[in-house]
């Protein structure tokens, strides 16, 4: 203190407190800036924004609208909803999956081949993420079902008979609705995709987010698809349709085939008798 009491009146006095100011500023800046990496990120996901937007111009905004606003038909319909808010989940499975770009209208728009390839994809979805909060896509722990226990399992095959086999069927084949709709098959479907499905509700299908549905139990879930999808259901399963089916086989099959063995009967125990007349 006296050191400085003495020295305080020095010519240079003012540039060593100068100097002392920009070396704490300095320090401060380096203690709290972001890193280098985080500016890395920011500097990449803008340019994956603009590389979707190109794409989305190119291929989505004559239907869903330059801004993704959507389109709106003089009728009060729409040749594209808006794309707002939907999050990039919904995109990788609209896209993923092959439904969109949708080929032609229709009640519903099927799976069939992928346009783009995974980095276009993850484009488009950062793209539509940035326009509004929406579901993300989901991280791996939640669709690696390969270490699932058996009581996962069975928990998960609990809310599927629950919430899902009114319109999938019980081993998630499928099965029609109304209006020329129907539930797609789940067979052959990517566990990232079926749980997309669950976060997003695609067209006719109820959200199922994760207030509804867990994280952990949408893993079970799709680790029973998975596992009954592996097995034999029954004997000859008539397709896998389940037990409707099943039915319908047993009666045209077993008691068709009883009938048509007594008719069989019947007529060799009448020629018996014409030929002893």
């Amino acid at each position: 203190m006296r050191f400085l009491s003495t020295h305080r009146r020095h010519p240079l006095a003012g540039y060593a407190v100068l100097l002392f100011g920009l070396l704490l500023a300095g320090a401060l800046y380096y203690a709290f800036s972001p890193s280098s990496a985080d500016a890395q990120d920011s500097a990449s996901d803008t340019t994956k924004i603009d590389e979707g937007r190109q794409l989305f111009l190119v291929g989505c905004a004559s239907c869903h609208g330059m801004n993704a606003e959507g389109v709106t038909t003089k009728s009060g319909g729409n040749f594209g909803p808006s794309l707002i808010g939907v999050g990039a989940a919904a995109v990788d499975f609209q896209v993923g999956t092959g439904r969109m770009p949708m080929a032609q209208t229709a009640p519903q728009a099927p799976r069939k081949k992928v346009e783009y390839d995974e980095d276009e994809i993850d484009a488009l979805a950062t793209y539509v993420a940035s326009l509004g909060p929406g579901p993300a896509v989901p991280d791996e722990e939640y669709t690696d079902v390969s270490d699932l226990s058996q009581e996962e399992l069975t928990r998960g095959g609990e809310f599927f008979r629950t919430n899902c086999t009114a319109c999938h069927n019980s081993v998630g084949a499928g099965g029609a609705l109304p209006s020329g709709r129907y539930a797609p098959t789940l067979a052959g479907v990517d566990e990232k995709h079926i749980y997309e499905a669950m976060q997003t509700g695609p067209q006719q299908m109820p959200v199922f987010n994760d207030e509804v549905i867990t994280p952990e139990d949408k893993r079970a879930i799709i680790g029973y698809i998975k596992s009954v999808q592996s097995q034999p259901q029954g004997g000859f399963g008539g397709g896998g349709v389940g037990p409707v089916a099943d039915g319908m086989f047993a009666w045209i099959i077993g008691i068709g085939g009883l009938v048509l063995v007594a008719i069989w009967l019947a007529a060799q125990g009448a020629r018996v008798k014409k030929k002893r007349s």
